[in-house]
């Protein structure tokens, strides 16, 4: 792990196109901001690993679970 020290309004690079400034500090806290291209996700480390355990549960569908969503009779926003 890479540890490096920042003051507010410092920023670190990573990579050409990743770049996370210190905007406040606030006893133990601190706000970053991150300019980041679109196509890379930016999330908060619980927020990630709630997305990885639902794909992980969602790639799990057994095989009898997948053919019944197949088979499902499909609805049309036409119907009341």
């Amino acid at each position: 792990m890479l540890v490096l020290s920042r003051q507010r309004d410092e920023s670190i690079m990573i990579g050409d196109n990743v770049q996370i400034t210190i905007v406040d500090i606030r006893g133990d806290k601190v706000r970053l901001g991150i300019v980041a291209p679109t196509e890379i996700s930016v999330h908060r480390k619980e927020v990630y690993d709630a997305i990885q355990r639902e794909n992980r549960n969602a790639a799990d569908v057994s095989t009898e679970e997948f053919a019944k969503l197949v088979s499902a009779p499909r609805r049309t926003g036409k119907q009341r």
